[in-house]
């Protein structure tokens, strides 16, 4: 049946209105033994795998700050991504990610290793298909589309995004921005904000200038929490001009649910609309 880490982490999500719950699945024997080497791959495997296929995940894992997993995740042996490594651990598959390092991927298919990539998520519509992608490659297909479906679901019974909205800006260390083709520009617009980047007609992520930031007076700022001890990259989060956002309550913190095309996104969709409601609230 679904293990104890995946019910804790749907149960989660459905305390917060996410998803429903996931009936329990028949154990199948002959699954495959998988090394997990990204950091998106290792929550899916988490969310989906039985701990008896899981031969090791990505370092990121355990990182509370990276993954929405890292607790779940202490329970299984790390891997640093080197070839010789994860060929000596013998999976029967070794799941990596678009961007992860071609040399050692070419290296274990040469080993004679299947070698599955997973795409990057742009959009949240993408989630489902890669989930069933996913279960197909664990042999999971039943607990992959069960998934797939709780989160097509609750995506189809999001209110659509109104022209008058409030706008949010994204707005992280060196005043670095995303754009429209990213995964946070579709959680904040499906939580019901409209993203400052596309206002200004920003397709790509970049640097946003602190003057152009001010000058269009976003309702709301999506930022990350400050790491401890000092950082020049972070000193303009602490810029006067933005000190408002803070005492107005008018910060969303992205978490490591922002990250990965996973159910857990559903988790910052709904950190996005319960800011909107609350700006809708003070405006009324």
């Amino acid at each position: 049946m679904i293990g104890q880490r995946a019910l804790r982490v749907l149960a989660a999500a459905i305390a917060c209105g996410a998803m429903p719950a996931v009936p329990a699945k028949v154990y199948a024997q002959d699954l495959p033994r998988v090394v997990s080497m990204n950091l998106c791959t290792d929550q899916m495997v988490l969310l989906l795998a039985d701990p008896e296929q899981i031969v090791s995940l990505s370092r990121l894992a355990r990182d509370p700050r990276s993954s929405s997993l890292a607790q779940e995740a202490e329970a299984y042996p790390q891997n640093a991504g080197g070839a010789e490594e994860i060929y000596l651990s013998d999976p029967d598959l070794v799941l990596a990610g678009r961007y992860s390092d071609k040399a050692t991927l070419a290296m274990l298919r040469h080993l004679g290793l299947q070698v599955a990539q997973m795409p990057l998520t742009k959009k949240l519509d993408d989630i489902p298909a890669q989930i069933r992608q996913m279960g197909n490659l664990l042999r999971q297909p039943s607990r992959a589309d069960t998934m797939a479906r709780q989160v097509e679901q609750t995506l189809a019974a999001q209110p659509a995004l109104t022209p008058d909205a409030p706008v949010a800006a994204f707005y992280y260390p060196n005043g670095y921005s995303l754009g429209v083709d990213t995964l946070g520009h579709d959680i904040v617009t499906t939580g019901g904000l409209r993203n400052l980047s596309q206002k200004l007609g920003r397709q790509n992520s970049g640097r946003l200038a602190l003057e152009e930031l001010v000058m269009n007076a976003p309702d709301l700022l999506v930022t990350t929490q400050p790491y401890r001890g000092g950082s020049r990259s972070e000193e303009i989060m602490l810029h006067p001009a933005l000190a408002q956002y803070a005492q107005t309550d008018r910060m969303v913190y992205s978490s490591p649910d922002w990250v990965c095309g996973t159910p857990l996104a559903l988790r910052a969709v709904q950190d996005v609309r319960r800011a909107r409601n609350n700006i809708r609230h003070e405006e009324r």
